[in-house]
């Protein structure tokens, strides 16, 4: 899948970010040669600057903006109390209706430098998660140790912002997210790939809300999962809340 865009006006473009595609260029995947960024300023003809990121296997809404100015206030707007960044995804087992996962955590450190240093010279940071299920299904197929497989469809809306915040938050309470080589199971995600011919993070950030940071209007951009994420979601019968 290509991205799309989904919004666009004199200060700002909101883009579907499809999973696997990195956002800008980066020496983390030096091997990568879709980037979401040079797409889009070839779609629409300027410079752009992003606002906030998605992971590189995460789908979903992501703002840029027009200009260093506007960009700097949209960032002051979505770290504020009024915006929403809410996502969607799937976890190993049924976790609770709802919940905060309220758990500091160290940062992630992408670069071989980085990693080098002693855990004790990297201080946790406050990191805030909430997060409300959607529906669950249990499937008669022994994946791990059980006869059979419990799995949970969230919503999650993030309070802080850092770095795979949401699958590091969901493994802390063990129910992690599927498609995650990281922090998840690897017996679960071949299932879902074997099963729905899924093989990809099931992570998708679908609702996207702050104050527009030109105009003050309400902007909220939605846009559901696509490819076998959605054909997954069909398959099982689960049903994503209205925008």
């Amino acid at each position: 899948m290509d991205p799309e865009i989904l919004f666009e006006d004199p200060y700002l473009v909101a883009a579907y970010k499809p999973g696997g595609w990195l956002v800008h260029r980066s020496s983390i995947d030096h091997h990568e040669t879709r980037f979401l960024l040079q797409h889009l300023r070839d779609l629409v003809g300027c410079h752009l600057y992003p606002i906030h990121r998605l992971d590189k296997p995460t789908s979903g809404v992501i703002l840029f903006a027009k200009s260093s100015q506007v960009a700097a206030r949209a960032q002051a707007e979505l770290a504020s109390e009024s915006s929403v960044k809410a996502y969607v995804a799937v976890c190993r087992g049924w976790c609770p209706e709802e919940g905060v996962i309220d758990y500091p955590l160290p940062p992630v450190s992408d670069f071989k430098h980085q990693r080098k240093r002693p855990k004790a010279d990297q201080p946790r940071q406050p990191a805030l998660t909430r997060f409300r299920r959607l529906d669950t299904t249990e499937l008669p197929y022994a994946v791990d140790r059980y006869p059979s497989s419990r799995y949970s469809l969230v919503e999650i809306e993030l309070e802080t912002g850092r770095r795979h915040q949401i699958r590091r938050h969901f493994k802390h309470i063990h129910h992690p997210l599927i498609g995650c080589p990281k922090y998840g199971k690897s017996v679960h995600n071949r299932f879902f790939a074997e099963q729905f011919g899924c093989a990809r993070l099931l992570l998708h950030a679908h609702r996207l809300e702050l104050n527009h940071p030109a105009t003050g209007e309400r902007l909220c951009i939605y846009a559901p999962p696509r490819g076998c994420f959605a054909s997954m979601l069909e398959t099982l019968g689960w049903v994503l809340p209205a925008r």
